[in-house]
């Protein structure tokens, strides 16, 4: 009687939730049928995981387990609305930076994306952010495939994310100083230099020579040589 008391009570604080926020979407990660052994055989049920979200920032999950998947699943929201997080967002679409968290075997990695990437997601972390609002961001899971691990994982690295604003009220500074210095930081382009204009002489140099022309060589005249008579040999006599 206690038990059903308590679960009235806290049917009533999820309506009041619901009723003060957003509608919230949930999404059916997983449901598992397993069996407890007892003295007269084997007494079947079905164990669900659900993840509950707004769309604009808050999710949550849950598992619950019945003999009825219906109840199951109800059990299942129940817990994740009870159990929503608030997970700050940049520009309303993707995170503020990269985040890698573990949960048992599981391991998981979160990086922001460029507006128009999308949900580059697989299996349970996608329902994860479906459910958030998150519309660009790409997560790898390096661990255990199994959904409860991914998911709780998932949880984990999404807690840890923090908006430039909660980081400047923590350390006492401004949003302005922290976007500055992490701009002075990246490094500069480097700068374009223009080629410097070659020398003149340089120029000149580089031209190609036109060949010289050849030299022409006249031959020379042959001196003229007279004949001695015999008339001249004897006067020279």
């Amino acid at each position: 009687m206690a038990r059903d008391a308590r679960e009235g009570r806290g049917r009533d604080r999820d309506r009041e939730r619901d009723r003060d926020g957003d509608e919230l979407i949930d999404k059916l990660v997983t449901i598992n049928r397993v069996a407890k052994v007892v003295k007269g055989g084997r007494r079947f049920s079905f164990a669900a995981l659900v993840v509950v979200g707004d769309q604009k920032g808050r999710v949550g999950y849950g598992a619950g387990k019945a003999r009825e998947v219906p109840e199951a699943i109800r059990k299942a929201t129940e817990r994740a609305k009870r159990g929503m997080i608030r997970v700050p967002m940049r520009e309303g679409r993707t995170l503020h930076h990269d985040v890698a968290a573990r949960y048992g075997a599981g391991s998981v990695i979160l990086r922001s994306a460029p507006a128009g990437t999308g949900i580059i997601a697989g299996g349970p972390m996608r329902a994860v952010f479906e459910t958030l609002g998150i519309g660009d961001v790409v997560a790898k899971s390096l661990g255990s495939r199994n959904p409860h691990n991914m998911v709780k994982a998932t949880f984990a690295a999404l807690q840890r994310c923090a908006s430039p604003r909660s980081v400047a009220a923590r350390r006492g500074k401004k949003v302005a100083e922290l976007l500055g210095r992490r701009e002075a930081q990246a490094p500069a382009a480097p700068e374009a230099h223009a080629p410097a204009a070659p020398d003149a002489q340089a120029s000149v140099a580089l031209e190609p020579q036109a060949p010289a022309a050849p030299e022409v060589h006249t031959p020379a005249a042959p001196e003229a040589h007279t004949q001695a008579t015999p008339e001249a040999e004897a006067t020279g006599a």
